[in-house]
């Protein structure tokens, strides 16, 4: 069953025995408005004849004529004032047997009733008479060893035609309550799926071609319809909806860019150790120079491809989240061993590298990476730097620790500065490619930080040059004492 018959069906059933509850109730309250109303009516009728009764002084007696009053009670034809279409009246001695009855009762006669005594001396009943139900009180009266029984019916003729009307009344109005709500919960429900059915079909239409369009002419979302501008949940979810295809798209265009540039990275040096392999197949023999010229390309080449491959795997790696053993390790450590390695290749370009530090910050980290991730800013600022010289610079604030290497070279223009972690790129100067490189030491960089909690960011160094700063969170050993 569909989302929209089973919303319409139980919102249905919930109000059809909802109303099917409250329409009980309320019969049931006004039959018993009604049954009391009766009540109320033969009371009145036998609290007037007791009150006739009791205004004798003389104890009464059934034989006794000189009672005056209540002898008044046991003649029938005396009983006419109370005698009308709604009250029936009969007279009983106090074991049972009719004495006295109104003219309307005719033949009939109302039965006593065994409950009354003069413990319980007022009880209402209701009787069959000729086919007819009543309404009947009973009260027994009793003074000193004289008693009667006194029995006063009405019929419940018009109660029960009142009553049924009344439920008449109620079950229509139940049944033409019942089908508004059919139609309601029907209409309720298509209102409530159709934008849900609406944004379905939309997703089943998208396609990753769709998906794959550039940003800034992204149309991978809803479109043609207001689901989006609603302000409702299904308008929420539309919104996030279209958030998400748009992160997706672009994902998938970074992906598609990643492909492209990996694909013409590679290409170079597979071109030249193709052209190469070549060379050496046909002049290895004979010239010596182009053999060894050839595999000194080769190797360089191939050293390259290796590098750009591992870079890639890294990338890659993090990309993924994967879970890295880390324990504490202090940077200025690393920083210091770096720095230490890369000072030949400074050296032979006659570039003065330093290394200083201000305090001993501890991080949480996998030493492999964070030389990794040190050593490529070092090697891209001596790759950049003609002359001068390169710092590297450990630090420290309240809740980070810092790595910063900056250099006198040429520097970063700020319009690129938003890009130059991208895979890949490189900025105008660094395109040649008399410039040695992969493209994505930077991105590494900018990964491995990411990996360790950190953030990369780039800026203008006091010398005019690029300055690369990592923040990594620091870690708060407690106080040991040594000594």
């Amino acid at each position: 069953m569909s989302l929209k018959w089973r919303i319409a069906l139980g919102y249905s059933a919930l109000l059809i025995v909802a109303m099917t509850v409250m329409s009980g109730i309320i019969v049931w309250r006004f039959q018993q408005i009604l049954y009391n109303q009766a009540q109320t009516s033969v009371n009145a009728t036998m609290k007037a004849i007791v009150q006739f009764a009791q205004q004798s002084t003389t104890p009464f007696s059934l034989e006794d004529s000189s009672l005056g009053t209540l002898q008044f009670l046991f003649n029938s034809a005396n009983l006419t004032t109370w005698n009308s279409a709604n009250s029936y009246v009969q007279v009983d001695s106090g074991d049972g047997y009719p004495l006295a009855k109104t003219a309307n009762l005719g033949g009939l006669t109302i039965p006593p009733n065994p409950k009354v005594s003069p413990v319980h001396d007022v009880a209402f009943r209701e009787v069959t008479l000729g086919a007819r139900s009543f309404l009947v009180e009973d009260r027994y009266l009793q003074e000193g060893v004289n008693a009667a029984v006194i029995h006063v019916a009405e019929p419940l003729d018009t109660l029960q035609r009142t009553f049924s009307r009344a439920r008449e009344a109620i079950v229509i109005v139940l049944v033409g309550a019942v089908g508004a709500v059919v139609i309601f919960s029907i209409v309720f429900a298509s209102q409530a799926t159709t934008p849900i059915n609406e944004l379905s079909r939309e997703m089943r239409e998208i396609s990753s071609d769709r998906l794959a369009l550039a940003a800034g002419s992204f149309d991978g979302g809803l479109r043609g319809n207001a689901l989006p501008r609603r302000r409702d949940e299904i308008g929420r979810l539309a919104k996030s909806f279209n958030d998400l295809l748009n992160r997706l798209g672009e994902a998938f265009a970074r992906e598609r860019q990643f492909i492209s540039d990996a694909s013409h990275e590679l290409k170079t040096p597979l071109t030249s150790i193709n052209a190469n392999a070549q060379m050496l197949l046909r002049w290895a023999d004979q010239d010596r120079t182009i053999r060894r010229e050839s595999l000194e390309t080769i190797v360089r080449e191939s050293a390259d491809l290796a590098g750009m491959v591992n870079g890639m795997l890294t990338l890659a790696k993090a990309d993924r989240g994967d879970e890295i053993p880390k324990e504490p390790l202090s940077l200025a450590q690393i920083a210091s061993e770096v720095t230490q390695n890369g000072a030949s290749r400074a050296a032979e370009k006659q570039i003065d590298l330093r290394f200083e530090h201000e305090g001993t910050p501890i991080v949480y980290g996998d030493a492999n990476l964070l030389r990794q991730m040190i050593g490529n800013l070092v090697d891209n600022a001596v790759k950049f730097t003609e002359r001068g010289r390169v710092d590297v610079r450990v630090g420290e604030n309240r809740n980070a620790a810092w790595v910063e290497v900056a250099d006198s070279g040429p520097g970063i223009a700020e319009e690129e500065r938003d890009r130059i972690f991208e895979r890949f790129y490189r900025a105008d100067k660094a395109r040649s490619r008399s410039v040695p490189g992969t493209g994505l030491g930077l991105a590494i960089v900018r990964s491995i930080a990411r990996v360790h909690g950190g953030e990369a960011s780039v800026g203008r160094s006091a010398g005019g040059g690029a300055a690369f700063r990592v923040l990594l969170p620091r870690v708060k050993l407690p106080f040991t004492d040594l000594s």
